[in-house]
């Protein structure tokens, strides 16, 4: 795998010392689509974790609240979300619903099945019901939402018995740098908000307490393959452990 990998590399460099920019971008698409460097399941997870932590990133540097996401097929982002409720004035311009939306302009709905989500933080009451009505692969994220969380944070509405098919929701990805983007953003002043308050004589807290949260069901629900009856393991006791901000 070393060995394609540098073959692959010093083939795209030849291609741009020749001067064959176009030619050279076109094959490095090609070769995307047969070729993905990550075999291990938690280095592909942290990988695009990250692309969605940079989302995160964006939103919080035009004042939205820090949640960015990303949608995956077949080891390729096909979108990308964050949260946009600030600008908008909109409730539910949700960081998923922004990603749904650049899915939906591209792929026929049914395609959800073969997608998963990366997110910061897990999904709302709101998303996580709309990506079961989806039927979204499985989704991966950050930290606990302790106030709103719909996949095992307040509510598990990805699990629990209903006429959509369930699906798996894997938390703790780079859970401290998804805290710390909350965090940050909170400490900032937000004009938009109800009744602002003061904050600037406000510190910046970065110790998090090293909480784990509870994949037990999800992990049933993977290891069963995705398949029709894998709601059945989904019996277990479910003790979820919340991520304070």
């Amino acid at each position: 795998m070393a060995v394609l990998a540098s073959l692959r590399t010093l083939f795209l460099k030849v291609l741009v010392f020749l001067r064959i920019p176009s030619f050279a971008y076109t094959i490095r698409q090609k070769m995307a689509d047969y070729y993905f460097p990550l075999k291990d399941e938690n280095l592909i997870r942290e990988y695009f974790m990250r692309q969605a932590l940079e989302m995160g990133e964006l939103a919080l540097s035009i004042d939205e609240v820090p949640v960015g996401c990303v949608f995956v097929l077949d080891n390729k982002v096909i979108a990308k979300g964050m949260n946009d409720t600030n600008r908008s004035l909109s409730g539910h311009r949700h960081a998923e619903f922004a990603g749904i939306e650049t899915v939906l302009c591209k792929y026929p709905a049914s395609v959800f099945k073969k997608v998963d989500l990366y997110v910061t933080v897990e999904p709302c009451i709101m998303c996580a019901s709309a990506l079961r009505q989806l039927r979204i692969r499985a989704v991966y994220f950050g930290c606990s939402n302790d106030r709103f969380g719909g996949c095992g944070g307040v509510l598990h509405i990805n699990l629990d018995a209903g006429i959509d098919r369930c699906y798996p929701a894997i938390g703790g990805i780079f859970r401290e740098e998804a805290i710390m983007l909350l965090r940050r953003f909170y400490l900032q002043e937000n004009d938009k908000a109800p009744n602002p308050t003061a904050k600037r004589n406000r510190i910046l807290n970065t110790i998090v307490d090293n909480m784990s949260i509870d994949n037990t069901r999800s992990d049933a629900l993977l290891e069963a393959e995705f398949s029709e009856t894998a709601c059945e393991p989904l019996k277990l006791a479910s003790a979820t452990s919340m991520a304070v901000y």
